[in-house]
């Protein structure tokens, strides 16, 4: 998946260096695109591309590396570099996989960032804790702390096959049922309510799989595998879904990449490990 990039570490403390390296990377984001290099292979502007006074948030170490958030709403224009789809990167350059790990974290903290300008509590304009990560209200005292939504991928069984989706729009390719938590609703409460609410099947033994930080959506995603209850007769819930079987083993059709949840999960059942 795409958390797992050994023998890289993405080291999430809050430990900023005193000086800003040469080398640190510096991610900068337009929307949904990222700065990324023009020459061959996956890389990112480092401090010595930059000019100029720009302002730099610390976000976390790869390994050694501090990496740091270029905070401008506007495009920036650096020689050799030019903004590409995020989601692209996933099949940019898979040896290079701590890279795109630490985009889509970037990418998480970027849009909390962007979404935190001012305190909600009395409207003053937030300012970065110097001791942690976070942002706090010099007015109020308010601190406020990155969100991370979570959300639940749901392998749906039935005897030897497994219940396959596919997205109404973005994503093109095969996934499972999936969708956020709720306000007072646990995960396992979750799944069924997703899975009742995408394509109409009751669902029992209810069982956790894994976890996986999704940044590019602020995500935590659980994953959970279920077998289905009674009736296997699909109705798909048209407004989200464009595809909705039952498929068998050995005629599921994995996802072009290893970095999701949702294609290990199918991967696991095609295997028999579920």
């Amino acid at each position: 998946m795409i958390q797992d990039i050994y023998p890289h570490r993405l080291k999430n403390e809050y430990e900023p260096p005193e000086v800003i390296p040469e080398d640190a990377i510096i991610y900068h984001f337009h929307g949904m695109n990222v700065l990324v290099g023009d020459r061959e292979g996956l890389h990112f502007p480092v401090k010595t591309d930059l000019v100029g006074d720009e302002t730099l948030q610390f976000l976390f170490h790869i390994d050694e590396t501090p990496c740091y958030l270029l905070e401008s709403t506007k495009p920036v224009e650096i020689a050799g570099f030019s903004y590409s789809d995020l989601r692209h990167l996933r099949r940019k350059d898979l040896e290079k996989k701590h890279l795109v790990y630490g985009a889509f974290t970037a990418k998480h903290l970027a849009k909390w960032y962007e979404g935190n300008h001012f305190c909600g509590r009395c409207g003053h304009k937030m300012e970065h804790s110097k001791t942690e990560r976070a942002m706090v209200c010099p007015s109020c005292a308010h601190v406020f702390y990155p969100q991370i939504m979570p959300a639940v991928i749901v392998g749906v069984i039935n005897q030897d096959s497994l219940l396959l989706t596919r997205y109404r729009e973005g994503y093109k390719y095969n996934a499972l049922v999936a969708g956020f938590t709720e306000i007072g609703e646990t995960a396992e409460e979750c799944v069924r309510r997703e899975v009742m609410e995408e394509t109409g099947i009751k669902v029992k033994n209810i069982r956790y799989y894994k976890s996986q930080p999704w940044g590019f959506a602020q995500n935590l995603l659980l994953g959970y595998y279920c077998e289905v209850d009674g009736d296997d007769t699909i109705q798909m819930d048209t407004s989200e879904l464009r595809y909705a079987q039952w498929v068998k083993r050995e005629e599921i059709e994995l996802q072009p990449d290893n970095f999701s949840l949702t294609n290990e999960m199918m991967c696991r059942f095609q295997n028999g490990q579920e």
